[in-house]
Formats: structure tokens, sequence, C-alpha cells
């Protein structure tokens, strides 16, 4: 059975990377049926905070990559670290190395002035003397001296390592706390990690982990080593192109389907489709579709598919998106229509919800002023009558929808021998208080008749002033 895991560390947000990180083993898991595993690798005690770990549930939850099992927190395991770590030294597959910092620098030293690779030279580990007085020791894994390691990667092919150029790694400080490559082992061990995916930064990680799962007896799993993703310059990501927390797309009014699927094309492909529903990603997605080379984001590709959702989606839940943004402008949407029609009525001349949620704020709110340029060409001395004449005809409709105020607006225009834009346009202006809204009889039908009178007559005053 298929068994993968996402494991960031809580020293920072969520950011795009290891979301799509996160991304691809959750479809990898999902389209073979197996678990997808969550876990917090945490033992940079100095570095690690709640709010970090806040920050990548919270963005994992909003994305919807749901996890089997976890979160599991690598600080709560320390005991069975220092079991594992207990068992290596007694088979002699670690040792302790009683080297000090300023012994290991003079090493380095002496190396870097050969020319030489700079690499711990293994003076303890065949040690068999006391313990050095004052010197609290590390624990180093007994790597092999000989032979090589063949990472089996299955997006890059066959990694050639010798174990020659591996020193022994450290597995635990002098302070008794296991390393990062040490934890990474027992949990994939003891939580029957099968696929591994992870970025290209791990590469070098890999063979290490190898012999250390090998020592123990353990399964290798499969590893698969995702490429960086730059900015769109080729440079390495700042915070303006994703290494931000991905709840930034959020705020920024994405909806968590276009930022899933342009994750997933973000070094994966199917052909040449572009758009992929969740259930189309988990049907098509397999680590032979992934790229070696590096991706650079594209940030219009992003709003293209962005803009797709918004029309494609059931409004109903784009509706529960919108209302966030809604919030965060201090606008309780009860207080307006309903959520789902404002997506129907904005979803085709929007590219973001932040975009549609600073658009339909009129419906919700009065505005303070009317839009300078939209005003004097249109809420003139001409548009008077036709505007009173409007304000009657509406407050005497029978029925407050969009067919019928059609015909109001219509009607008008047609007895004045006006262009339905000459009508409509200063109407616009008068309701929303700028050039661009949906139709003007479905922006009526929205504000609502009480909205609409008082706003005409806020304009006809507006008008009189001006003359």
């Amino acid at each position: 059975m298929v068994k993968t895991r996402f494991a960031p560390s809580p020293t920072g947000y969520l950011h795009i990377g290891g979301a799509r990180t996160a991304l691809f083993s959750w479809l990898y898991a999902r389209r073979h049926g197996g678990p997808f595993v969550l876990r917090i690798e945490d033992t940079d005690l100095e570095r690690s905070t709640p709010e970090a770990v806040n920050a990548i549930l919270e963005g994992m939850n909003w994305l919807g990559l749901d996890y089997d099992e976890g979160p599991f927190y690598q600080t709560q395991r320390f005991d069975r670290y220092r079991e594992v770590l207990q068992e290596l030294l007694r088979e002699g597959r670690a040792y302790y190395c009683y080297c000090t910092r300023e012994e290991l620098e003079a090493l380095r030293g002496d190396q870097m002035m050969r020319k030489e690779k700079p690499r711990y030279d293994g003076r303890y580990r065949d040690y068999q003397g006391p313990p050095r007085d004052g010197v609290e020791p590390v624990v180093r894994f007994k790597n092999p001296q000989n032979g090589e390691v063949v990472v089996e990667d299955l997006i890059r092919g066959n990694i050639v390592f010798q174990n020659a150029e591996l020193d022994d790694l450290i597995i635990a400080r002098a302070d008794g706390a296991p390393t990062y490559n040490f934890c990474v082992v027992v949990d994939d061990m003891d939580m029957g990690v099968t696929h591994v995916i992870r970025g290209d930064d791990h590469i070098n990680n890999t063979p290490r982990q190898i012999n250390i799962l090998r020592a123990l007896g353990a399964p290798v799993p499969f590893y698969g080593h995702v490429p960086m993703i730059l900015a769109p310059d080729g440079q390495k990501l700042s915070k303006r192109y994703g290494a931000a927390s991905v709840m930034e797309y959020r705020d920024m009014g994405y909806l968590p389907e276009a930022v899933l699927n342009y994750l997933v094309r973000l070094g994966w492909s199917n052909g040449d489709q572009e758009i992929f529903s969740l259930d189309e990603m988990v049907a098509l997605f397999d680590l032979t579709g992934c790229n070696k080379a590096p991706s650079a984001i594209n940030p219009s590709k992003l709003t293209w598919l962005n803009k797709h959702y918004l029309k494609t989606l059931d409004p109903g839940h784009v509706a529960r998106h919108l209302s966030w943004h809604i919030g965060q402008l201090g606008i309780d949407p009860s207080a307006g229509p309903h959520l789902t029609e404002v997506v129907k009525a904005f979803a085709e001349r929007s590219d973001t919800l932040k975009d549609m949620a600073q658009a339909a704020l009129f419906l919700y709110q009065d505005f303070a002023d009317y839009d300078p340029k939209a005003a004097s060409k249109n809420l003139t001395a001409a548009a008077e009558a036709p505007l009173r004449q409007m304000q009657t005809a509406l407050a005497a409709l029978p029925e407050w929808r969009s067919a019928p105020i059609h015909e109001v607006v219509k009607g008008v225009a047609e007895v004045r021998g006006l262009a339905l834009g000459k009508v409509a346009q200063p109407l616009r202006v008068a309701v929303s208080g700028a050039a661009v809204s949906p139709p003007i009889d479905v922006t009526l039908e929205l504000l609502g008749r009480p909205k609409t009178l008082v706003r005409i007559e806020r304009a006809l005053a507006y008008i009189a002033q001006r003359s």
C-alpha cells in the first residue's frame, strides 16, 4: 500500500513550494488509495513557533489537503528517538565522538588548505578508550566506508553516491537532542511511509537516510525529489513571489481551486491540459509527469485560472469564500443581497474575490462620493428628467425583478428618444457611484427598491446642486 507524508518544519509559514510538495504527496496517496500523513518536524526548538504550526494547519485546511494521520509532532517522540539511538550504539552502528569544536575547525582548515572536501575523518569511529574529561560527546552514525548508495528517484532516475564520500553523520547532539536526519528516518520507519516526495534540496540527505534505514533493518521508501520553484525572472523566490505564506493568496482573493490547479502545473504536466478539477488531478497525477527542471512562477496564469474558477464553480461555493472578503471590508453580508446572487452577477467582470468584494461594496453600504469622471459625464442636467421619470416608474413597479426593471429603463429611453445607454448609464452612476457594474437591471434587483429610490433622489440633488 502507498503511504506518503508531508513533513514541514514550523520555522515559518506554509509557502508556495511547501504547498506544492504537500499537494503532490496528497495526490499520489489519493490516486493509489493510500493514507497521507502530516508530520510537524519541530525539533528546531529555537526557531519553531506555535504560530507557524497554526499557519501550516490553516494553509492545509484552506487548500483542502486533508490528512489521514497526524499531525504528529517530533518533539513528542524524543523517547522513541533515544530508544533507537541506544539500539544503534549497542549494535556498534553508532558511536560517541569526543571531538571538540576547536579540533573540528582545525581539521576543516587543514583539509581546505589541501583543497580536500571538508569532512569528519572518523577519528573516534573505533575508539575504545575512556570518555574524555570535560567533553560532552555527540553520537555519530557509523556510515559504510565502501560501496555505493543508489537512490532510485522516481522523478530523476537513479542517483549514485559513493559511501566513501559520506562522512559519519551526527545523529544526536552533545545535549542528547536527536538531529533532523535521524528523526526523519525513525519517523518514516515507524509510520510505514512508502513514498517520500520532497524538494530537491533534500537530495544529499537521502543517501545518509537510506544507510541509517538499512542499519535499522527497515524498508527503504521510494523517493521523488521535485525541483525548486523560481521567481518569474528565474531568481530565487522572494516574498513578492511566493515565498510568503500561502494564505496570502487567499488574502489576495484567489480561490483554493485556482491555487491548487496552479500548483499542480508548476512542475507537472499531462499533455497540454491546463485546467484540472481536483478529481482529474487525483486520477491523472503521477511522478513520471514531473519535470526535472525548475519551474518559474507566472502570476498572470494564476489570475487567468482564478477568473476561470470564479465563472465555472458553483456560485454557492464561491460565495462562501467571498463572504470572508466581504467581512474583511467590515460588512455584514446579511445586510444586503445574497452572496450567491452577487457571485452570479459579478463573476464575469472579476479577476479575484477581493476585486469582487470591492466592486459589490455599494450593494451593502452607501458610498461616500461619486467617481468624479463618471459623475461629470453622466450626472448632468440632461439626465435629470430621465432619472426622475425612472424614479416614479420604479417606485410603482409591482414586482422587483430584473425583467420588469429592464422594461422600465427601456421604456423611458424609447419615450425620450434616447439610446438605452444614455438612460442606463446615469442610473448606474446614481446607484453605484461608478461607471461600471453588472447589467443595470441586475444591479437594481440586487440593490433593492428602497436603496435604489434613495440613491436616485441623492443623484437628483447632486445634479441640482451642480446646476
